[in-house]
């Protein structure tokens, strides 16, 4: 009999645990329309420049890691360092040489990424970073082109990421994706033809382990139309990116989460109180 009860406590917290990781390995949608027209970068507006180059011209290497500055909490982890890297995004924890987006959720480690795709500086642009406004870091992919050294469409995004004790003003958020022309979304080595066709760049952000929260054209034909000229705003609530300056964190790969490691945990102390009864 009491083997029986173990076993179907067991199963049931194996369950419970499976359902855990299954939830949690969640991708929320960004809608498109999300997107608010622009023609500039967020330093157009700030002044004082892109700031500096942080890598010589290359295909698919990595600056870092780089101090932020402050301590960005991004999906329940906390982080006091980034990498940049070439391929237009950055990550936590360690760099990234991927050059073929599978979604940012696929990546291996925490990544923020303006638009993962298959950037090549060897024939034009470069990667900059600006650091001189406290608690705030700014990356710029400017001018970039695709590879294999090609510069006959060239793409321009910065991100900005900031800290918890920036000043954030009305309808702004704590990180920012900022477009000027995006000409091309494929490399030659992601199925790619004169800069289109193969695997197209990916917008959003993952935490390394599939779950993640990316833009509805990532990986479709036609992303470089859909963010050309626009920019948008996101707010990391208790670490979770959402769309705009505010609000509760998308209940999909939190609250349920969270409902199922406490379901794992009344399962746990109901197997203790049977084994204290039976004793």
């Amino acid at each position: 009999m009491k083997q029986g009860r173990l076993g179907r406590i067991l199963l049931w917290s194996s369950l419970l645990v499976l359902i855990a990781g299954v939830v949690w390995a969640a991708v929320t949608t960004i809608p498109n329309s999300a997107l608010i027209p622009s023609t500039q970068y967020y330093t157009d507006g700030l002044g004082g420049g892109i700031g500096s180059t942080v890598m010589a011209p290359n295909d698919d290497s990595s600056a870092g890691p780089i101090n932020l500055g402050f301590t960005v909490n991004f999906f329940g982890t906390n982080y006091t360092q980034f990498f940049v890297n070439n391929n237009g995004n950055v990550t936590f924890g360690n760099g990234l040489s991927a050059y073929t987006p599978t979604g940012p959720q696929g990546a291996t480690q925490p990544i923020i990424s303006p638009y993962f795709a298959d950037v090549d500086t060897r024939g034009a642009g470069q990667v900059y970073v600006r650091t001189d406004i406290p608690n705030e870091i700014i990356v710029t992919w400017d001018q970039v082109g695709y590879y294999s050294i090609h510069a006959d469409k060239l793409a321009s995004f910065q991100l900005v990421l900031r800290g918890p004790n920036y000043n954030v003003p009305a309808g702004e958020g704590t990180v920012g994706f900022f477009y000027k022309a995006v000409q091309w979304e494929t490399g030659d080595a992601s199925g790619g033809t004169g800069g289109f066709g193969g695997t197209p760049a990916a917008v959003g952000f993952g935490d390394g382990n599939s779950s993640g929260y990316v833009l509805a054209a990532s990986l479709q034909n036609g992303v470089s139309s859909v963010v050309t000229n626009h920019h948008i705003w996101f707010s990391l609530v208790n670490g979770v990116p959402q769309v705009g300056g505010g609000g509760s964190p998308t209940p999909a790969p939190t609250s349920l989460y969270l409902l199922a490691v406490g379901l794992i945990g009344l399962a746990g102390y109901r197997f203790f109180m049977m084994r204290r009864n039976q004793n």
